[in-house]
């Protein structure tokens, strides 16, 4: 072999080896996907896809089943109505889980600030704004408390809001003497408390202000969500922790203020369920807590923390409003509605832990 042929062959032999890589990366690049794996990228990039399907969906199922019943204004709008409260409730849920936490007290806090309010404008003659403002300071509070133990002494997010449930709860039977406020007393007291339960006709719609409002609260925790510093950080807590006290997020601070927020929300949901009830009852909303976790999960909001839409909670509010006014115009027992929300319960975390097993 002579020098130049010696010379030659380390080149040659690099420049095949890199065409041969070139030639792997660029088939590994154009593989082609499944159809499965495409939607399963595109519901990982758009998780609140799958509510709005299961909505539409459930819409046109419940509407073949029921018929021209289930379209009727006067039925559409008496669904959002029903979920009004709940759906309040699943906002503040939503924060909590987005950080990867859950949040047993939210319905605890809601009933014990309506009864604060009343307690104080009905039975008390505070007047009735102020009355309100001390709910809403109330309820922050509560969730500042909830906040605090969960950063400052490091107790799980179930524990802690499963204690203070119970204690909320005890507060509540205790400042309520277990007795309702009627509506009659509130009206000639603090007609404001029933504020969100007047009504706009539509037709043969109507449409209450507590609907309304929660339409607002959730675009306007949408737009803290995406549009702020402050949501980005949500979103990175509940993603991963420690990364995002590397990154240097002040990752204690905010879960208190997430929390102290939340608290703020179950307190305009305790104003809202005023005027849902009409009157001030400590025995209302008591599965509020697990219907809200239900309409986050249902909502593709990831229990794991740090992925979906909090407008996907509302969604999955009104799946819920839908499946009970359907399943009920089309005849169905009461029994096999809770039935039925179970399994769609199940379905809902399933697909979501099919979700986040997509591929990089």
């Amino acid at each position: 072999m002579s020098g130049a042929e010696s010379a030659a062959s380390p080149k040659q032999d690099f420049e095949k080896a890199l065409d041969q890589s070139d030639t792997s990366v660029a088939s590994f690049d154009t593989k082609e996907k499944s159809f499965l794996d495409r939607i399963q990228h595109f519901l990982h990039g758009n998780p609140t896809m799958v509510p709005v399907i299961v909505l539409l969906a459930s819409v046109v199922v419940f509407g073949l089943l029921a018929g021209s019943r289930f379209f009727s204004p006067f039925n559409l709008s008496l669904i959002i109505q029903q979920v009004s409260i709940i759906g309040i409730l699943a906002a503040a849920q939503s924060l909590i889980i987005l950080t990867a936490g859950i949040d047993l007290s939210v319905a605890a806090i809601m009933v014990l600030m309506s009864v604060i309010s009343g307690k104080l404008a009905v039975e008390m003659g505070v007047p009735a704004p102020l009355a309100l403002l001390v709910a809403f300071v109330g309820g922050t509070a509560a969730g500042i408390m909830n906040g605090l133990l969960v950063t400052r002494i490091k107790l799980p997010p179930f524990i802690v809001t499963l204690g203070t449930w119970n204690i909320f709860f005890a507060l509540n039977l205790w400042l309520s003497g277990a007795q309702s406020i009627r509506s009659q007393d509130i009206d000639s007291a603090a007609p404001l408390l029933k504020f969100f339960g007047n009504n706009i006709a539509l037709g043969s719609a109507r449409l209450t202000y507590g609907s309304i409002l929660m339409v607002v609260v959730f675009v306007a925790l949408w737009y803290m969500l995406n549009k702020t510093a402050w949501g980005r950080h949500v979103y990175a807590i509940g993603d991963d922790k420690e990364a995002a006290e590397l990154a240097g997020i002040r990752t204690d601070r905010t879960l208190v203020s997430v929390y102290a927020l939340a608290g703020f929300v179950c307190a305009i949901g305790a104003w809202a369920s005023i005027g849902r009830v009409g009157s001030v009852s400590p025995q209302s909303f008591y599965e509020g807590n697990l219907q809200s976790i239900t309409a986050v999960v249902i909502g593709g909001i990831s229990l794991f923390g740090g992925r979906g839409s909090i407008m996907g909670a509302l969604f999955g509010a009104l799946i819920v409003g839908v499946f009970q006014s359907g399943l009920r115009l089309a005849g169905v027992d009461v029994l096999w509605q809770v039935f039925a929300i179970g399994w769609l319960i199940i379905i809902a975390v399933a697909i979501d832990q099919w979700i986040r097993k997509v591929s990089a």
